[in-house]
């Protein structure tokens, strides 16, 4: 048989099939087997799309598996940041410190972490940056970034702190 109707209405005159409980029982296989073949089309779809979602999920845990690592690292750049703003210039000490944050910062974004530090006089951005306070801006535009308190820290695009920041008042 084909797939032409036609074709297979005439086959079936052409043997005096017409009638017969055999051409009946055929065309119940035929309507079968094509409910069959739709089962398997969408059963291999949804097989597909569960496959698909899964290595969705699997990207996302690798890419975010350290997270909780790396924001619990956040306040230990923080201290040390601030322990380079009060160290001595010429201290050794200083420059053991400058090193060890340095090699912390190239791990930290090996695994996918960057800093949110806005410079004075970039915009503000509500998605990355908290405005603590309003200020006068001495030569900036308004809107503008004028000072940032605590730098902000984003894995993998992801925010994991905003930046605080006080903003240029309009």
């Amino acid at each position: 048989m084909t797939n032409d109707p036609l074709q297979d209405e005439q086959a079936q005159d052409a043997f005096g099939l017409e009638g017969n409980p055999l051409a009946a029982e055929l065309e119940t296989l035929r309507a079968e087997v094509e409910q069959l073949r739709a089962d398997a089309l969408r059963e291999r779809a949804d097989l597909d799309n569960q496959r698909k979602r899964l290595a969705r999920e699997l990207d996302q845990a690798r890419r975010f598996a350290n997270e909780r690592l790396l924001t619990e690292l956040l306040p230990l750049f923080d201290s040390m940041e601030a322990g380079l703003a009060a160290a001595a210039q010429a201290d050794p000490l200083r420059e053991g410190l400058e090193l060890t944050l340095r090699q912390l910062h190239r791990i930290a974004e090996a695994n996918g972490l960057a800093e949110v530090a806005p410079a004075g006089g970039d915009s503000f951005d509500p998605e990355r940056h908290q405005a603590m306070s309003m200020v006068e801006g001495e030569g900036l535009p308004p809107g503008s970034v004028a000072q940032v308190l605590q730098k902000g820290y984003v894995l993998n695009d992801r925010l994991l702190r905003p930046a605080l920041v006080m903003v240029v008042r309009d």
